[in-house]
């Protein structure tokens, strides 16, 4: 079978998902009178929601008599734990940059991981119809930055494609318009080379795990050696070599265009699914029984970010969800880190709540957006980031190179914010347009919670991008949030009346006729100390007329809390309340008492 095999890699909107809808309907893909959805390859509800990739797929186009196996990859550097696993599948890589932002953050992360593989890269400059692409000084970015990551001669002689992948077209210059994607596919199969096929019997590589309702557990991954079949007996080893499981294939699925489709035999090069065993997982080898040694896996980063997961224990908890218990949260943890080599799961030392490491607040806010759409009810800590200790025992945290593009007149809110919150500055130069890119490295405690405050500061236009860099000594203490919040001092249903009073105290997070009870934050002080108060108390009623006239209530319009606002807002000694129909903030301990003995406890140990 003449096959190729690539990736598509670059930063977060920089068009891979619109370039492989073009490269689907331009190699036919599709029937002509087929109703085509925009962005095909997002294919779960958070993805088209948000419009962004969080899962590696795979599909697949032919061209002339050659099939072309392709990989759409995750933008989010939070995500590149899937970029990682999937550079071990491909033979060549497409990297997307969009012609007027330049190479970005996690362009550099997954440049690197594929030139260290030995990937031979093919450069594609995106969106060089926008009106302020600055094509030539990208494309210098773009080698500087591959000489920077060490790349060899080889690789550093890359073929370079201009276009619009929105418009559907890549050419050799930048009006060369009219021959739609045919440039791209013929590079592809000029400069790709044929997959690499091992001596010997069937092996394979777990890349990616799924669960399928019909099928169990679905295992996408590529054949290095021999050939399958369907009801072929087959064993499970892990990195060490141990046998996990042995077992018989029951379907193998290709990828064939944007369907999935059984087939009889797969041989060896090709990406396909495998489905039939119940244990085996990412990063073990899928073999023919007589194999007795595993293939190697690709090491993944470690998780910088942790967070403890914890049942619901509110007065309210269970009236919204139907999975409360710790038992269903701890296995639908350890499930999540099955497929997710990213993360890292462990149960607390208490039995009660479980720990969750991973490489952002993003990648955890999307998994805790999964359970909640599934039905669960469950509180979780601030995230904290995971420290480690150096040669001499000294603590060591991570530190994320961030690259901030904003406009000139807000430059001197965010190099001040950023210093209060430990940044080093590295760089600062113009991107054209008035905007300058400021460069830090910081660390990642500091950056909890910045991205809404940096929204705030310049009128929404900053573009933050993030990457995990290294370990670093400990830089000392952030100062944290600066006002203390409004707790409700009590169990019922908000009154607008109430809440109009308590205005002057500060913004609320409820509105009216919102369930609240004992120790939930309601709103925020103006001051710095916490503050319980009552928002039930109505209007009292009397017989007597006035001649004052009724004051209409009229409520300020309360604070909004998505996911990653209230994650970024609380602080060690909240929660944050999360059901399938709620997103509530509350104290870690609801009654005031024992909020009291928990802050002496904790003066006495800082002493």
């Amino acid at each position: 079978m003449n096959l190729r095999n690539i990736a598509i890699i670059a930063h977060v909107d920089h068009g891979k998902t619109t370039l492989v809808d073009k490269l689907l309907q331009q190699a036919g893909t599709y029937r002509e009178n087929q109703r085509i959805t925009e962005r095909v390859m997002d294919s779960n509800d958070i993805e088209k929601e948000r419009g962004i990739t969080i899962l590696a797929k795979c599909t697949s186009v032919h061209w002339g008599d050659t099939q072309i196996n392709i990989v759409d990859t995750p933008g989010h550097a939070d995500f590149g734990g899937e970029v990682e696993r999937i550079l071990s599948m491909v033979d060549g890589v497409i990297v997307l940059v969009d012609a007027a932002e330049g190479p970005m953050p996690q362009t550099k992360f997954v440049v690197g991981k594929a030139l260290k593989l030995g990937l031979k890269p093919i450069v594609a400059i995106n969106k060089v119809d926008r009106p302020d692409a600055r094509v030539t000084e990208v494309l210098n970015e773009v080698f500087d930055l591959f000489a920077a990551l060490d790349a060899t001669d080889e690789q550093l002689d890359f073929p370079i494609l201009y276009g619009s992948g929105k418009n559907g077209w890549m050419g050799t210059s930048e009006d060369d318009n009219t021959n739609g994607m045919k440039p791209l596919f013929e590079l592809v199969l000029k400069h790709v080379a044929q997959p690499v096929v091992e001596a010997g019997p069937f092996r394979l590589l777990g890349t990616i795990l799924e669960a399928n309702p019909y099928l169990g557990r679905i295992i996408t991954g590529r054949i290095a050696s021999g050939s399958v079949k369907p009801n072929q007996s087959v064993k499970v080893l892990s990195r060490d070599g141990k046998v996990v499981e042995t077992g018989r294939i029951s379907k193998i699925l290709a990828f064939r265009g944007i369907e999935r489709q059984p087939i009889e035999l797969a041989e060896a090069g090709d990406i396909v699914a495998i489905a039939g065993l119940t244990k085996g997982t990412v990063a073990d080898t899928f073999c023919d029984p007589a194999v007795d040694l595993p293939l190697q896996a690709q090491p993944i980063d470690p998780p910088t970010v942790s967070m403890t997961f914890m049942v619901n224990n509110s007065p309210i908890a269970g009236t919204e969800g139907d999975k409360v218990t710790s038992r269903l949260i701890r296995d639908r943890l350890l499930r999540e880190a099955e497929g997710n080599v990213a993360l890292r799961v462990v149960e607390a030392a208490d039995k009660d709540s479980m720990e969750v490491s991973g490489r952002g607040e993003l990648q955890l806010a999307i998994l805790i957006e999964n359970m909640r759409r599934e039905g669960f009810e469950l509180a979780v800590s601030r995230p904290r980031v995971v420290l480690t200790k150096s040669e001499n025992g000294q603590p060591q945290e991570p530190i994320e190179e961030v690259v901030i593009d904003v406009d000139e007149e807000f430059s001197g809110i965010v190099v001040q914010k950023m210093s209060e919150r430990r940044a080093e500055m590295i760089e600062m130069k113009p991107s054209g347009g008035n905007r300058l890119r400021l460069v830090f490295y910081a660390p990642t405690r500091g950056l909890i919670g910045y991205q809404s405050e940096l929204l705030t500061d310049t009128r929404g236009t900053a573009i933050m991008n993030r990457l995990f860099h290294g370990y670093a000594a400990y830089k000392g203490e952030i100062a944290g949030r600066r006002n203390g919040v409004l707790i409700s001092n009590d169990q019922g249903e908000a009154v607008a009346y109430a809440m109009w009073k308590l205005e002057d105290r500060g913004p609320m997070m409820i509105e009216p006729g919102w369930r609240v009870y004992r120790g939930m934050i309601v709103g925020e002080h103006t001051r710095e100390n916490d503050l319980e108060i009552n928002v039930l108390k109505g209007k009292q009623l009397t017989n007597i007329r006035t001649t004052s006239k009724d004051e209409a209530v009229r409520l300020t319009p309360p604070i909004k809390m998505t996911l990653e606002k209230a994650l970024s807002y609380i602080e060690d000694d909240e929660l944050v309340e999360i059901t399938p129909k709620s997103i509530r903030l509350r104290k870690r301990h609801l009654d005031p008492n024992e909020r009291k003995r928990a802050e002496k406890a904790k003066e006495a140990l800082a002493s």
